[in-house]
């Protein structure tokens, strides 16, 4: 009874230090929001089909930037690697680190191709009381409440857009900024106790590229956490299982004042190929939930060569087969409708549904639900339609769920988030690593 009694009291005085500590924590040096508005100036887009990560040298700008702010705040070990990946770590200060699992957490730093982030400017609309958010300099840039219920949720709140004419850059600059403001609060307050934080910003998430360079072991996390969701709350251990298909069709150039019983234009096979997808039932813009779909995303006609590339989208890898096998037969259709224009088939594995690997370590997620829940967010388990480094990541060893960073509309203009979705998405982190010092496992 007496050592039942020496457990119990030691748990209630844990208990009262952590929420002490809560309580008394001072500011960090710069907030979420602050940070999240420098950020967004930088213009990272990266950019599809380059031969090595970073595919474009201005995601440098922000790397070197973040490795400044690091040792700034007196992380360890800060480097970039040559392939633009930076890297830190957190020390912990238990009596005992070696107790608890070194916990990663990554951001990235580009921004989709889809959308320009150069000259980012961003509009707050402060003390948001409902309604429509027509954004400034293109007004047919409208951010709806019906198409964005979240809103109803964020009365009071700053809301944070972009003016109409870019993408806002809260993918993954949210996430960015809650990592660095998460650092910035434990420096401040040495109180709160935690083990070793490994963090690290990687480039052409977006274009999926970069990620394979991930030095895992160097890094020296058991267990990470990507900071690349959506609202408030959502938390992921499951992703598409994604390939890319690339359909090529070769014709043959001559001078068109000439061109009688010589040219064939392969444009026209390429043209009758994408006319199908508007008669298939499952794109991107007819789908949701847990439903997969093929979507053709960008190409290139010319008569010589055309090219069309289309997403292979499923979170079972059944469904990715089966989709898989109505674009080869969509070809084989229009082979048969253009006998003289050769077409090449080829797809590439994207990554895999990162749930067969995360479902034997519950506790990843179980600690970041409870962390937002101490945050004052109710989260819950959502599937991703999309992907994150922690697909690959996890498929590489290194077992990586995704945390929400509050953003909304990824990837084009009607892009936003909020202030109190930057504040709560790093209240979330701070918790989370104090959980994990709790556990201890």
């Amino acid at each position: 009874m007496r050592e039942v009694m020496k457990v119990i009291i030691f748990l209630l005085i844990g208990l009262t230090m952590i929420s002490t500590a809560v309580a008394q924590q001072n500011p960090p040096t710069e907030s979420a929001m602050s940070r999240f508005l420098r950020y967004v100036k930088i213009d990272t887009q990266s950019a599809e089909d380059q031969p090595a990560p970073p595919s474009t040298k201005k995601q440098l700008d922000l790397a070197n930037l973040l490795a400044k702010e690091l040792k700034e705040l007196g992380v360890r070990d800060v480097r970039i690697s040559e392939w633009g990946i930076v890297y830190g770590m957190v020390p912990g200060n238990l009596p005992d680190n070696s107790r608890v699992p070194t916990i990663g957490f990554i951001a990235h730093m580009d921004t989709s191709p889809a959308v320009s982030g150069a000259n980012v400017n961003a509009i707050i609309h402060k003390n948001y009381q409902g309604g429509d958010i027509v954004l400034p300099n293109d007004k047919t840039q409208v951010i709806t409440v019906v198409q964005n219920p979240d809103l109803k949720n964020l009365i009071g709140d700053d809301i944070i857009t972009a003016d109409g004419t870019t993408l806002l850059g809260s993918d993954d600059k949210a996430g960015v900024a809650a990592i660095m403001t998460m650092i910035d609060t434990l420096m401040k307050n040495p109180q709160i106790m935690h083990g070793n934080i490994a963090v690290a910003f990687t480039p052409d998430e977006e274009v999926g590229g970069g990620i394979e360079k991930f030095d895992i072991e160097g890094w020296g996390a058991k267990f990470a956490y990507t900071v690349d969701g959506e609202q408030l709350g959502d938390i992921s251990n499951e992703t598409w299982s994604a390939r890319t298909a690339t359909i090529t069709f070769h014709g043959r150039s001559t001078h068109p004042g000439t061109a009688k019983g010589v040219m064939i234009n392969s444009a026209y096979a390429a043209g009758a190929f994408l006319a199908q997808f508007a008669k298939y039932p499952f794109r991107p813009e007819t789908t949701a939930g847990r439903v997969g779909f093929l979507h053709p995303y960008v190409g290139n006609l010319d008569v010589e060569t055309s090219t069309v590339k289309v997403l292979i989208r499923d979170f079972d890898l059944s469904g990715v087969e089966a989709k898989e096998r109505t674009i080869k037969q969509m070809v084989a259709a229009v082979q048969r409708q253009f006998p003289k224009t050769k077409i090449d088939y080829a797809s590439t594995l994207g990554y895999l549904n990162m749930k067969e690997v995360l479902k034997d370590h519950p506790q990843l997620t179980d600690y970041a639900i409870e962390a937002a829940r101490r945050a004052g967010i109710k989260a819950e388990l959502r599937p991703i339609r999309g992907g994150t480094d922690g697909s690959r990541l996890t498929a590489m060893g290194l077992p990586t769920p995704n945390l929400f960073t509050g953003g909304h509309n990824f990837h084009g203009k009607l892009e936003w988030n909020s202030r109190r979705g930057l504040e709560k998405s790093t209240e979330t982190l701070v918790h989370l690593i104090q959980i994990w010092a709790e556990k201890g496992k």
